[in-house]
């Protein structure tokens, strides 16, 4: 839900570089949440879906809360080979809106060779954990900069935000305002 603002900042400020970075909310050995619980029934229903409602964003809480790492790791894959944001577009599609798991290699190759990758080649990666350390470097920075939240926003590795922004406020983050 950060990216409507991210594309009308984009259009205004076309030199602005977007890099997205791997973050797992909750990476091992942190227990996940049961996605039946009340409190994200809660959060839910009072902050994602109206929110989402607003922006038109077709999204639903998922049946279930899988680890996050093998996501990112395929991620970086798709960055190296081109195919970057057509392959997040797909995890948040699979994830958010069909509700698969996202943990699971053979389905994030086979994501792979939907969005025109490898899938054979991905696969492989994910088994060897080829990327594994360019996404733990990116956790640890964000932990460096004292991230926690979904989504966030980094300029220049000193300065960032937590929570969907509206425009205004990620071009005052952006221009340092």
């Amino acid at each position: 839900m950060a990216e409507p603002a991210l594309v009308q900042l984009k259009r205004e400020l076309p030199e602005l570089s977007v890099v997205w970075r791997a973050f797992e909310l909750r990476p091992e050995p942190v227990p996940t949440l049961d996605p039946g619980s009340e409190y994200l029934v809660r959060v839910w229903n009072q902050m994602v879906y109206p929110m989402a409602r607003q922006m038109g964003i077709q999204i639903e809480l998922p049946t279930l809360q899988p680890r996050s790492r093998l996501a990112h790791e395929g991620a970086a894959f798709a960055r190296e080979h081109g195919r970057f944001e057509e392959y997040h577009n797909g995890l948040f599609r699979i994830f958010f809106q069909r509700s698969e798991d996202i943990g699971h290699p053979t389905l994030l190759a086979s994501l792979g060779g939907e969005v025109g990758l490898d899938a054979d080649a991905l696969r492989d990666a994910l088994d060897a954990h080829v990327y594994q350390d360019a996404v733990l470097a990116d956790e640890e920075l964000a932990e460096q900069l004292g991230i926690n939240a979904v989504p966030a926003f980094v300029v220049g590795r000193s300065r960032g935000a937590s929570g969907v922004l509206s425009v205004d406020a990620l071009r005052d983050l952006v221009l340092g305002r």
